[in-house]
């Protein structure tokens, strides 16, 4: 999906985000956030996520601070949540429903 005006770009992440699938989502990532102000990244089908997919967020987030732009996660599952608050990352990552 195309973010136009205000709507924001979406990414859909599907299966299991790991160091297979992890380079191929901070590619993605990363091509979105250099033309677009928002994105948000989709995660109601992950079903898992290590931490090379928890990598991939760092660096887009990074990416996004320094491009001025905002990343949002939503949808994102009990697997997904329990991994953001055990390493902390949900408080420095946009989470939302």
């Amino acid at each position: 999906m195309n973010g136009q005006g205000n709507e924001p770009f979406i990414v859909q992440a599907r299966g299991e985000l790991d160091i297979d699938t992890a380079p191929s989502l901070r590619r993605a990532l990363a091509a979105a956030l250099e033309s677009h102000r928002e994105v948000v990244l989709d995660l109601s089908e992950v079903t898992f996520m290590d931490c090379a997919g928890l990598g991939a967020l760092v660096r887009a987030q990074g990416q996004a601070d320094r491009c001025g732009a905002r990343l949002v996660l939503r949808g994102a599952g009990r697997c997904v949540v329990r991994l953001l608050k055990l390493t902390g990352l949900h408080r420095h990552l946009a989470v939302e429903p």
